[in-house]
């Protein structure tokens, strides 16, 4: 027995989902991007996959993050992704990919050289199954590879055809300055956007990376805007089981769900409740305060996350007063000093 063929929701542009242009670009970013790290790998594609990206696109979500090494198994995200969004008119999205952690074994495999940015580049396209990304990355700085190659590497990408846009992901301010510079110097396609860590729990690119792509003009977009899943009701309680931060291998480390950090959260959730929203929701709302960051990036295991967190991008306004109090609560927080801006 077969389900009836997907038809996109016709009010799907009906205002829930604000757009936000993309630095000095024309292109347009939703505020709310999903991010397909998680939870979307695996060997088949199964129906939570596909209700997922479904009712992401019918809330106004049009831009879909990749890389080529989620999953896992690495490359099955894309490759089940890619599979789902065939359903969705292509000229209506966005698709992202990144290139730059492991992918395969020996020195080609990974950080900023010529030839893995384009064979990875070519692999991508051949699991998502399409001609061209919207979006390709550098996932990260090569500290020993010239700037010049990380970046006509991604030029050539947009002379192939195989990119509109490219960007830079984590590179700081200083490299991020003079990768903008490089391009400039050398006639390569211009860096569009910079994908950085940003949250509430997390704000190192307010020590000059922000005010940088804002000068240069690069469109930011925010992965880990509820920092790992703390910025949500899950941990209120305490570490439940399954959560990732019970997880051994956990991007969420056990350290930074201590006692100290579940209080600060316990009393972000009460300022939220105050302002009708979830911690989540407020969390992105945070985020999403500042024009220059174009979309928050988020995760989800299932479609009733997608839908609550898509309510954050019309509630993005914040008092003085509330901004000077979500200061003080935050700076409560027990994390390592270099992921805050303000000492």
């Amino acid at each position: 027995m077969t389900s009836d063929p997907y038809s996109p929701d016709p009010k799907r542009y009906d205002g829930r989902m604000p757009y936000r242009r993309c630095g000095r670009w024309g292109i347009q970013l939703p505020a709310i991007t999903l991010g397909c790290w998680h939870n979307f790998g695996g060997d088949i594609v199964t129906e939570n996959q596909r209700a997922m990206i479904y009712a992401a696109f019918d809330a106004g979500i049009t831009h879909f993050d990749l890389a080529n090494n989620y999953g896992p198994p690495y490359g099955s995200a894309e490759v089940n992704v890619g599979k789902i969004l065939k359903d969705l008119p292509r000229d209506e999205i966005l698709i992202t990919t990144k290139a730059g952690y492991d992918m395969w074994p020996g020195p080609y495999g990974e950080w900023g050289s010529r030839k893995y940015l384009l064979a990875s580049l070519d692999q991508s396209l051949k699991r998502i199954g399409v001609d061209y990304v919207d979006f390709f990355y550098s996932h990260r700085f090569d500290p020993n590879s010239p700037l010049e190659e990380t970046l006509g590497a991604l030029d050539s990408s947009v002379v192939q055809g195989k990119a509109l846009y490219v960007g830079i992901s984590s590179y700081l301010a200083d490299q991020t300055i003079e990768s903008v510079k490089v391009c400039g110097e050398n006639g390569f396609a211009p860096l569009a956007i910079h994908q950085p860590n940003y949250s509430m729990l997390n704000r190192w690119i307010e020590n000059g990376l922000m005010d940088a792509c804002g000068e240069m003009g690069l469109g930011m977009i925010a992965f880990c805007p509820l920092f790992q899943g703390l910025l949500t009701d899950k941990y209120l309680g305490g570490i439940p089981d399954g959560s990732r931060a019970s997880l051994e291998h956990s991007p969420l480390r056990k350290s930074e769900v201590n006692d100290q950090n579940l209080r600060v959260i316990r009393e972000l959730n009460d300022h939220a409740k105050s302002r009708g929203q979830t911690l989540a929701q407020m969390a992105l709302s945070w985020v999403l305060r500042d024009n220059r960051i174009t979309s928050a990036l988020i995760g989800a295991s299932r479609t009733e996350q997608i839908l609550e967190n898509v309510k954050a991008a019309k509630q993005t306004d914040f008092t003085a007063e509330e901004l000077a109090k979500l200061d003080i609560i935050v700076a409560k927080a027990n994390m390592p000093k270099s992921l805050w801006a303000k000492e």
